[in-house]
């Protein structure tokens, strides 16, 4: 039960890291079924490669609003709330981007909370990412800067000095956070990221796949709502959850179901 709570815990910001953060998509026409691409079918990912595509991926990455905050809670298979957290963005008129997450899902005498900041430039490609968290009395700080010139991510432990460890990585990495950001974006121009690194400390392998529309009740009303499920594998770790956003111009994130062996948690966002 112990290691489900850490796996929810450590779970809720690299799924989410960023979904409350406010998509930069612009407004896309509904249409009654989305134009997504199917699962098993390939997935072009629309990152810049040109001058041309990243003006172009910028300009749909500006968003209407400057800033969003979303509150959600953190809930055991019985449903009984676990705990609960924030999600926030905030869009400069310099065009970038800033993401902030915390989350506090404490046990009686046993702390359990994780917070997250990072940055991005209007193209979605992370600049820097600082965690923390704290597991009972052991807390932890770390800071990872994205070095697109030089294809290089520096992890570095800031708690009591500690290491330091380096990743090669593409002219347009990811943070957890900015990559949720990502999936908003891309879903409302009805498409899906390829598979890639994300990096919340560690590099994890991600796998995002459209599974197809859902109703969902959203206070006294259905919507419709888009279903992925988002293969998510990292150094020591493997997991399989289900995301769903709602059907909006901004595709805002509802809930997310993570399984583990004692059942499903779950992290639903206000509606």
């Amino acid at each position: 039960m112990f290691r489900a709570l850490l796996i929810t815990t450590l779970a809720v910001p690299l799924i989410f890291g960023q979904t409350a953060a406010h998509t930069g998509s612009a407004p896309a026409a509904r249409s009654a079924a989305p134009a997504v691409t199917p699962p098993g079918s390939p997935v072009r990912d629309p990152a810049p490669s040109a001058a041309g595509a990243a003006a172009e991926a910028a300009k749909s990455a500006a968003p209407t609003n400057k800033s969003e905050t979303l509150h959600f809670s953190v809930n055991w298979p019985s449903g009984l709330s676990l705990g609960e957290g924030e999600l926030s963005s905030v869009y400069s008129p310099s065009g970038t981007w800033s993401f902030s997450m915390k989350v506090d899902a404490a046990l009686p005498g046993f702390p359990l909370a994780e917070s997250a900041q990072s940055t991005a430039g209007k193209d979605l490609c992370s600049v820097e990412l600082t965690k923390e968290s704290t597991r009972g009395r052991r807390k932890t700080t770390e800071k990872t800067t994205f070095d697109s010139s030089k294809l290089i991510a520096t992890r570095r432990t800031v708690t009591n000095n500690g290491g330091k460890t380096e990743y090669r990585i593409p002219g347009c990495a990811r943070d957890a956070m900015t990559f949720v950001q990502f999936i908003r974006r891309e879903l409302a121009a009805g498409r899906l990221p390829q598979p890639q690194q994300v990096y919340y400390g560690a590099p994890y392998q991600t796998r995002v796949q459209y599974v197809g529309t859902q109703s969902v009740r959203s206070g006294n009303e259905l919507v419709e709502a888009d279903k992925l499920t988002a293969l998510i594998k990292g150094p020591a770790s493997e997991l399989t959850v289900e995301l769903l956003f709602r059907r909006d111009a901004t595709r805002t994130p509802l809930s997310v179901t993570i399984p583990v062996t004692i059942g499903k948690f779950t992290v639903e966002f206000d509606r």
